[in-house]
């Protein structure tokens, strides 16, 4: 069994490259996840290249983690703990390939029937964008899609709090986050803000078939300019002295309302 011993081998340093740069990762098309249990939830479509260290390979059937026979790369625990972005490595590390499905490419198909949509303006923190996937997948929503100010969805951070929904549940930019909302309008989207203003309850509404909601960043919320593209701004009520919920527990609010 060969075994990759330098951290300055290619393979090793373009790896690498991916788990610690989004633009590394934009212009591949590829990004990097670690851990046995997202590993497991790779579809074998998506799946590029699988590395394992010395210890994971001496204890672990590959085929026993995708359900299939799959060639992987071993490297020494020296080399594996250089590519983790982890502090415990658990001696597995897939290169996926990335969604690259566009808003106009997801939309094409679902101009008509049931629809429904998280949006999102700017959100920052990727453990909050990987609770929102999961949430979203658990909620049975359709996609979610985000403004380029939104964390990239294929950070580490984000692809481990995901815990294998990232691949289960569409994750779209847009370059143009208000001309995607006034066309999802002009397909019958009903488009909702959760919102301070909101003069309703986001419990008081009554919900169609295809509805979307918008959620703005942690700090400052949504912009003026998409929150004048809601159809209806929605209110999660607060006692006490808060001003504001945490932006995925917000958004499983209003998710789980339907």
């Amino acid at each position: 069994m060969d075994i990759i011993t330098s951290t300055s081998n290619e393979k090793i340093k373009r790896v690498t490259m991916l788990v610690n740069n989004a633009k590394a990762r934009r212009k591949e098309g590829l990004f990097a996840v670690e851990g046995l249990r997202i590993a497991s939830e790779i579809p074998e479509g998506v799946l590029e290249e699988c590395y394992v260290s010395e210890g994971f390979a001496a204890e672990h059937e590959i085929s026993e983690v995708f359900g299939y026979e799959r060639d992987t790369v071993v490297v020494s625990s020296a080399v594996f703990k250089k590519m983790s972005d982890t502090q415990n490595p658990q001696g597995i590390l897939c290169v996926c390939r990335k969604n690259e499905e566009t808003a106009d490419d997801f939309l094409s198909g679902r101009r008509i029937g049931e629809l429904r949509l998280l949006i999102l303006e700017g959100i920052q923190d990727p453990g909050n964008l990987g609770t929102m996937i999961r949430t979203a997948e658990g909620a049975g929503f359709d996609a979610i899609i985000a403004d380029e100010n939104t964390v990239d969805v294929y950070n580490p951070k984000v692809t481990r709090s995901t815990m294998g929904s990232l691949f289960r549940m569409p994750v779209i930019y847009t370059q143009d986050l208000p001309a995607f909302i006034d066309d999802i309008k002009q397909s019958s989207v009903t488009v909702y803000a959760a919102h301070l203003d909101g003069k309703k309850s986001y419990r008081e509404v009554r919900y169609g078939s295809r509805i979307a909601f918008l959620i703005g960043n942690e700090g400052a919320g949504l912009s003026d300019e998409i929150t004048k593209k809601a159809d209806e701004l929605v209110r999660i009520p607060m006692q006490g002295k808060l001003e504001s919920l945490n932006a995925a527990v917000a958004a499983a609010l209003l998710m789980y309302s339907l």
